[in-house]
């Protein structure tokens, strides 16, 4: 609670103490800062996953042989890579819902964290790339997530 500003009746009086100094406004503006952004940070990078997620999951759904190729021992031609491709396409579709939603989003990013693993090790089995690199941030990203007990913007039952 911000200190109490003087009465005119006590505007002239020495009344140190009892205020806040000019310089312990802006300490208290950095205060107030940083617990604005450690409450809504993680709203903010679920929903950015979420969006993440999305985008690729749809790429996946409307051009699977696009992707084929990302299916390890799997020909990219065969009928299999294309419906593992339209599978995972869905996963990251309802992985996508339940974080921008908040529908159970700690378990939904440990899914989502269980998901970049498989991605950041298939691409890593074929040698470091930018790709996975990439990948291995937005794994970092669903890790934290998973591990975050904010509860801002959810869905409760």
């Amino acid at each position: 609670m911000p200190p109490a500003l003087p009465d005119e009746d006590t505007a002239g009086e020495d009344t140190a103490g009892e205020h806040a100094t000019p310089t312990a406004e802006p300490a208290r503006a950095k205060i107030e800062a940083e617990a604005l952004a450690a409450d809504w940070a993680p709203v903010i990078g679920r929903i950015l996953l979420g969006l993440v997620f999305i985008w690729f999951g749809f790429h996946e759904l409307e051009h699977p042989g696009n992707w084929t190729g990302y299916v390890p021992v799997i020909p990219e031609t065969s009928t299999l890579a294309v419906i593992l491709v339209l599978i995972h396409g869905w996963v990251l579709f309802t992985l996508a819902i339940a974080l921008i939603a908040g529908i159970e989003p700690r378990a939904a990013a440990a899914l989502a964290s269980l998901l970049m693993l498989e991605i950041v090790i298939s691409l890593a089995v074929t040698g470091l790339s930018d790709t996975a690199v990439r990948d291995a941030g937005v794994l970092g990203l669903a890790v934290c997530l998973a591990g975050c007990r904010h509860r801002r913007l959810i869905l409760r039952g």
